[in-house]
């Protein structure tokens, strides 16, 4: 008898978090938070504030879990994807705050300095990309997909990662490679 994998695991995990399975949702947090806090951190560089993303994702993980579909991402990419989000929404929340204590220094500087506002348009211009990543990451096979997501949100090499899924260096090597292919030809059809 074969253990499961951790994929596998997770999944149980967060299928019992979709039906209010408080528990399940103390041991998903346990086994993972370490991990996801290393991607806040690297997104909002102050360990306070990735601290509060990880709380801010696992509520999130908590209120969203019966929609997971394993099928379509594979647990830590997805729950990366939230932390992800839960910083960047930080990070723009603390620069929204940062605006309104440096308006009155705006005002008097407006005249000499150019506006450093993002434009509407490149805000437009990076869901598009978010969404067309997303597209082209669906037509990806199961575990390739898999190895390419890994390899982005977990930093992982390709070392890493053929020992964590138990696979030959060189299919990972081929699979992120030919991955990568696949996405560059799809994302230049909606460039």
């Amino acid at each position: 008898m074969t253990a499961p994998s951790p994929d596998a695991e997770l999944i149980a995990l967060i299928d019992r978090v979709g039906q209010r399975d408080e528990t399940a949702l103390r041991a998903l947090y346990d086994r993972c938070a370490p991990k996801l806090f290393g991607l806040a951190l690297r997104v909002v560089r102050q360990r306070e504030w990735a601290e509060d993303v990880v709380q801010e994702a696992f509520l999130t993980i908590w209120r969203v879990a019966g929609d997971y579909r394993a099928s379509l991402s594979p647990p830590m990419a997805w729950m990366g994807l939230i932390v992800r989000s839960r910083a960047l929404d930080l990070l723009r929340k603390r620069t929204a705050d940062r605006t309104q204590l440096t308006e009155p220094f705006d005002d008097a500087m407006e005249e000499t300095m150019e506006s450093q506002a993002q434009n509407p348009m490149d805000a437009t211009d990076a869901s598009e990309q978010a969404w067309a990543l997303h597209q082209c990451l669906l037509q990806l096979e199961g575990r390739q997909r898999e190895v390419v997501s890994l390899a982005y949100l977990r930093d992982l090499s390709h070392g890493e990662l053929a020992e964590q899924l138990k696979l030959p260096l060189g299919t990972v090597k081929t699979w992120i490679r030919r991955g990568l292919e696949k996405m560059r030809l799809c994302m230049s059809r909606f460039a």
